[in-house]
C-alpha cells in the first residue's frame, strides 16, 4: 500500500475550518492533470474527517482501494510546549548558551581580580610614599633635637 499524502492539521474549536499546516503529497502515481484535483480532494476529505473526529479518538476511514487514518497527537503538543526554546531543542546552542555565560562570568572575575591588583599596587605606593616621609620626618626631627640640648 502507498502512501499518498501525510498532512498536518490544526483544529481551534468545534464548527471552524481545521488549518492545514503542513501536508505532503506522493502523486505521481495519477496522471499530470489529475494531480492538482487529488490534492484538493485530499485536502477536501482530510478537513472533514478532522471535523467529524473527537478530541482523542483515532479514526480510519476506507473507500475502496484507500485508506484514511485520523489522529490527534498528544505528544506533539507537549514536544511543541517543550521545544519552544530553542536551547533546550538544540543541545549545541545549549552548551554554547553555557559557555557563553561561564565566559562572562569569568570575565568579570579577572576585571575584579585586576582592579583589587592595581589598589594593592595604589597601597603599595601610597605606602612606600608614607615610609619615605616618615624618614624624611625622622630626619629633621634629629636634627631639631640634637640642635637643642635639654638640661
Amino acid at each position: 500500500m502507498k502512501i499518498v499524502a501525510i498532512e498536518l492539521l490544526r483544529q481551534d474549536g468545534q464548527g471552524q475550518d481545521p488549518q492545514i499546516l503542513s501536508a505532503v503529497f506522493e502523486v505521481s502515481s495519477f496522471g499530470y492533470f489529475q494531480r492538482s484535483g487529488v490534492r484538493e480532494m485530499i485536502n477536501f476529505f482530510s478537513r472533514t474527517f478532522i471535523k467529524r473526529t473527537d478530541a482523542g479518538q483515532r479514526q480510519s476511514i476506507q473507500h475502496e482501494e484507500y485508506n484514511c487514518h485520523v489522529h490527534e497527537f498528544g505528544p506533539l503538543t507537549m514536544a511543541l510546549a517543550e521545544y519552544q526554546d530553542p536551547s533546550k531543542a538544540d543541545k549545541i546552542s545549549a552548551i554554547q548558551k553555557e559557555l557563553n555565560e561561564t565566559t562572562a562570568v569569568l570575565s568579570k572575575t579577572i576585571d575584579n581580580v585586576l582592579e583589587r591588583g592595581e589598589k594593592l599596587d595604589d597601597l603599595v605606593s601610597k605606602s612606600q610614599d608614607l615610609s619615605s616621609q616618615s624618614k624624611v620626618f625622622y630626619k629633621q626631627a634629629k636634627k631639631t633635637n640634637s640642635c637643642c640640648v635639654v638640661m
